[in-house]
């Protein structure tokens, strides 16, 4: 798919991060876009033609996956809901955003 999309990998246990809910607000306001990762930790949020330039905002709900996933936490867990705040150019082509995660940090890059 070509637009934006994002790709969750859980590096405590080496896999996908499958069924992570995550919101993705958009430069032109309102209600923003809600998802779930599917079984390979990927979700397609927006499509090259809907894309446009300006500042997004990723949001996602890593501490209730984790709490699924029945890892050990520390009590309250130290990641609840990462946010990563990015911008596309005016004419934006398509964008990949990861997210590698454990349940005490987590890393981004701009992927292809």
């Amino acid at each position: 798919m070509s637009g934006l999309s994002t790709h969750i990998l859980d590096l405590t246990g080496g896999r996908p991060a499958a069924e992570v809910r995550l919101r993705l607000f958009t430069p032109a306001g309102g209600a923003p876009i809600e998802a779930v990762t599917d079984a390979d930790g990927r979700a397609k949020l927006v499509d090259l033609a809907a894309l446009t330039g300006g500042a997004y905002r990723l949001e996602f709900e890593i501490g209730a996956y984790f709490r699924a996933t029945g890892a050990a936490l520390a009590e309250p867990g130290f990641l609840e809901t990462v946010v990563i705040a990015f911008n596309l150019p005016p004419q934006p082509g398509h964008h990949h955003v990861p997210l590698l995660v454990s349940p005490f940090g987590y890393s981004t890059y701009r992927g292809s």
